[in-house]
């Protein structure tokens, strides 16, 4: 019903005003860009944030090493509960032995619950700092993903806010028109003339 009301605007009528014709072009092409366009702009973002997210970890994966280390230093009984939610760790003192018989201590990040004596896998970058491990497929494709997602709905918010705009002047516009022509009939209605 509402689409057969819009396409009679387009129709020759004494009623209809160029504001009419406008809002139903507005209306066509505001549906071609949030079906085609903001699909298209999610993609395009994916598309890019997941090549940056994967030139990301294979940077991380050659800079990072990790090492099999035992725990040297004292780990704190209790964890402060800020972030329930996500996995918790704490910078502890770790001992390892290198390749050619060096033993070697470093601070680094091991997971909640690891307590002195246990031996984890701890991630070290190039200048010997402990790092977390480099990011893997799951990250790489949740970085494409959240991408792809918020550009396809700030497309769509940026469409129907210009929509919006269009309606309000295209509205201000009729409004103005028909109080031009009530102008020029309403003397005709009520039989009142203008002085």
């Amino acid at each position: 019903m509402r689409t057969r009301i819009r396409l009679r605007r387009l129709r020759r009528s004494a009623l209809r005003r160029r504001s009419d014709v406008i809002e139903v072009w507005t209306a066509l092409l505001v549906t071609v860009l949030l079906c085609l366009g903001a699909p298209l702009a999610g993609i395009g973002a994916g598309w890019w944030a997941h090549g940056e997210a994967r030139a990301l970890a294979a940077a991380q994966r050659a800079e990072r090493h990790r090492v099999r280390a035992e725990v040297t230093g004292q780990t704190p009984d209790t964890l402060p509960s800020l972030d329930a939610g996500r996995r918790q760790t704490y910078r502890v003192a770790v001992r390892w032995t290198e390749h050619d018989g060096r033993v070697r201590t470093a601070m680094a990040r091991v997971p909640a619950g690891t307590l002195r004596g246990d031996v984890v896998d701890v991630w070290f970058d190039a200048q010997g700092r402990g790092v977390g491990p480099p990011q893997g497929r799951t990250a790489v494709w949740q970085h494409t993903l959240t991408s792809g997602v918020c550009a396809a709905g700030g497309a769509a918010a940026l469409v129907l806010l210009g929509q919006g705009v269009v309606r309000r002047v295209a509205m201000r516009h009729r409004m103005a028109e028909w109080e031009q022509d009530w102008a020029r009939t309403e003397p005709e209605w009520t039989r009142r003339h203008q002085s």
